[in-house]
């Protein structure tokens, strides 16, 4: 079979005009509709009408101009049917070879600051998702294109042979299915969104791709890198790569926790990753100074780590990252001082984030976690605690210092993973005991981490003490203020342990399993 007539009909413009006037030089006949009809015509493609097709005007503003049997019937009709040849011959119908058609941009209109529901519901597309579909169910006969980015394969197929390859329209169809099952999870999500159900009885995703990686957590696993429709600024799918090899999956799975826990703090900070646990957290006057922190916190461990901050890389913060390996840094920006140095480092990848603010200014997400046969969802963990929050449960209250230290900790044990124990001093994690599988083994770690950091520091523990053992552990290391979440049948004992010490212990209410 030979393509003799195209139905072409986009809101995306762009390619359309050269692509018809190729299609044109090859015989084939073009009908279009509304804006698409006019652009052509306007320059000088030969263009019919899908009035004239059907017989029928374009009506209600455009919203029923395609729905028709005459359109229909042309894109269903299963061509080595002698039933379906008959009635298309007996109805006067002809066949449609190839659609072309993207849909009304329903995305870009709901990323706009104002819009409204109604601009919203008026840029949901009907006649368009259903010429797809039809086209794209019958590709046996039919050929459809939904991205642009597919124009010259199909023309230069047409100009060798008349036609695309059976194979070719099997993957076209594809991504039509693709395309249209997305921007309906568009509308679905929009939709419950507004009407405050995110957590629906049905729930479908749609990621686009950002890139292909080399390979997932080990060699022997694929990968890819996947970005949310409207994604905000200020996360690693809208961050621009300035230096340094691709991204790999374990880098950016590392470089997002990093990012999470840094973005936890106003004043200038730095945060180092390994493995999805921070190594190192240190804030100070400038980034230089919360960077030294963030390095003395943990020398051994941040070697090979990602490192985030949330001030703009200068030239002698730049010199120190310099001085050992680092897989990532991250950071709204870079100073031209800096890039000429970090860029001499061949394998280190810079990541501009632009500006992303805090976790105050973040709203809660809903985090998808893949299982086996399922998902679960869950709102992401932006909870954060005031002072105001806090309740002293023991005779000794904290210190304005002390205090101010359980407060840094409490930040960061909420991104460790559990069971989390931080130790933190002079603004810097001094130990962290991540994923153990006791609350006791995770402050062993951190306390034999400290060594004599461990003297004069605080605790912060990401969920209540069974028992008094961890306070008295931590009484034992020199440790003299203690955060908790509180709530267990044995408050009691760990709060008469840390009468008898002299610790000062807080209760935030509130607890930050992170698995």
């Amino acid at each position: 079979m030979a393509i003799k007539r195209a139905l072409v009909s986009v809101s995306d413009k762009s390619g359309i005009v050269e692509f018809c006037r190729e299609l044109c030089a090859l015989g084939v006949e073009v009908i279009s509709t509304g804006g698409t009809k006019s652009l052509l015509a306007k320059e000088g493609v030969p263009v019919i009408g899908i009035s004239d097709v059907t017989g029928f005007p374009e009506i209600l503003d455009g919203r029923v101009k395609t729905l028709h049997p005459a359109v229909h019937s042309g894109l269903l009709a299963v061509r080595d049917s002698e039933e379906h040849q008959q009635q298309m011959k007996e109805l006067g119908l002809d066949y449609i070879d190839l659609v072309v058609v993207n849909l009304y941009p329903f995305q870009e209109t709901i990323a706009k600051p104002d819009v409204t529901y109604e601009d919203a519901i008026e840029n949901i597309d009907i006649g368009g998702p259903t010429m797809l579909r039809s086209a794209a169910k019958n590709h046996a006969f039919v050929s459809v294109v939904v991205d642009a980015a597919d124009y010259g394969s199909v023309l230069e197929e047409i100009k060798a042979e008349g036609d695309t390859t059976l194979e070719t329209r099997k993957r076209l169809a594809a991504k039509v299915f693709r395309h249209t099952g997305s921007y309906d999870a568009l509308i679905s999500d929009y939709l419950s969104n507004v009407l405050g159900d995110p957590l629906p009885e049905r729930m479908t995703v749609t990621y686009e791709k950002i890139q292909d990686l080399r390979y997932g957590e080990n060699p022997h696993q694929k990968a890819a890198f996947y970005r949310k429709p409207l994604a905000p600024e200020g996360t690693l799918t809208t961050a621009e790569q300035l230096h340094g090899k691709e991204l790999s999956y374990n880098n950016i799975n590392d470089a997002n926790a990093a990012l999470l826990i840094v973005k936890e703090f106003d004043e200038p900070a730095v945060v180092a990753v390994k493995h999805m646990n921070p190594c190192g957290v240190g804030t100070g006057a400038s980034i230089y100074e919360a960077y030294e922190k963030a390095y003395q916190a943990d020398p051994t461990s941040i070697f090979g780590g990602i490192v985030a901050a949330n001030r703009i890389i200068d030239g002698d913060t730049a010199n120190l990252l310099s001085q050992i390996f680092l897989e990532i840094v991250l950071a709204p920006g870079f100073t031209e001082e800096a890039l000429e140095i970090l860029t001499k480092k061949k394998n280190i990848r810079l990541l501009k984030m632009g500006e992303f603010g805090s976790s105050k200014d973040r709203a809660s997400q809903f985090v998808v976690t893949s299982i086996d046969g399922g998902m679960v969802v869950q709102e992401s963990d932006v909870h954060a605690v005031e002072e105001a929050d806090l309740k002293v449960v023991t005779d000794r209250q904290p210190t304005p210092e002390e205090l101010k230290q359980l407060l840094f900790g409490w930040k960061v044990v909420k991104h460790v993973k559990s069971n989390a124990i931080v130790l933190a001093a002079d603004n810097m994690t001094v130990g962290v005991g991540a994923g153990q599988m006791n609350r006791v083994g995770s402050a062993k770690i951190a306390i034999e981490q400290a060594g004599e950091k461990a003297k004069g520091s605080v605790l912060a523990s990401d969920a209540f003490f069974p028992m008094g053992d961890t306070v008295e552990l931590a009484a034992k290391a020199g440790i003299t203020a203690v955060i908790q979440p509180g709530g267990s049948i044995k408050d009691e004992e760990s709060i008469k342990v840390a009468n008898e010490y002299g610790i000062a212990m807080v209760f935030t209410g509130v607890r930050h399993f992170k698995h």
